[in-house]
């Protein structure tokens, strides 16, 4: 076949929506392959090679489209990031301790996900994240949503309180082997998710604008 006949082909509509569509399904074969590969093994030990082998593609797609193996990891840890707030959001009004038990679930039931944000602490480590301006708008919306079920404004202090509450949710499912450790194997009538959003609901149970925890907050009269 002719340039002159695929550049033809191309025009078309109805073959410029089928190419479309073959694209669409191999950057999603992609990042699905290359989610594994980096949880598995980081950034540094994953293998281009590899991704493009599980997702059945030639790994030239993977600099075609993403341009290389590090914009490929943030695409995909980005992707994690977008999903993680989608799944478990956080709006004004809401019970602060029943978001500790949706954010416990999530950690819970996406262990991939978790690896991811934990290769991306030790890669960047404080250094700029990608798209780090957008990333921090999604937590000072979760910030002003927690400072309204507080009854008072955002600040600081409200900001801790949310970091708080999702390490507290998160930690058990993030190092598994630190609650092994600790709680041990056999945990008979204890249920973790549980104890951890109770535990969140006690540590809260007294925070309001007049609260030590979001006092400072709170403008004065």
């Amino acid at each position: 076949m002719s340039t002159i006949q695929l550049v033809g082909i191309s025009r078309n509509p109805f073959y410029a929506g089928v190419m479309t569509s073959d694209t669409t399904h191999t950057k999603e074969r992609l990042l699905a392959a290359a989610k594994e590969e980096f949880a598995a093994h980081g950034i540094a030990g994953a293998r281009v090679d590899r991704i493009a082998e599980l997702a059945g593609v030639n790994k030239e797609r993977i600099y075609g489209y993403f341009g290389n193996k590090q914009k490929l990891f943030d695409a995909v840890v980005g992707r994690a990031l977008d999903e993680l707030a989608e799944a478990v959001p956080l709006k004004g009004g809401d019970d602060p301790a029943e978001y500790v038990g949706r954010v416990y679930d999530f950690h819970r039931d996406n262990p991939v996900l978790v690896r991811l944000f934990f290769w991306e602490g030790l890669h960047y480590r404080d250094g700029v994240l990608p798209n780090e301006e957008r990333r921090r708008g999604h937590y000072e919306e979760k910030i002003a949503a927690l400072a309204e079920s507080f009854g008072t404004e955002a600040s600081p202090q409200v900001a801790a309180c949310l970091l708080s509450l999702i390490g507290l949710a998160a930690w058990p499912n993030a190092v598994p082997q630190l609650a092994r450790l600790i709680i041990g194997t056999d945990t008979g009538a204890l249920d973790l998710r549980s104890h951890v959003v109770a535990f969140a609901r006690q540590a809260l149970s007294g925070t309001t604008a007049a609260s030590p925890a979001v006092a400072a907050a709170t403008p004065a009269a």
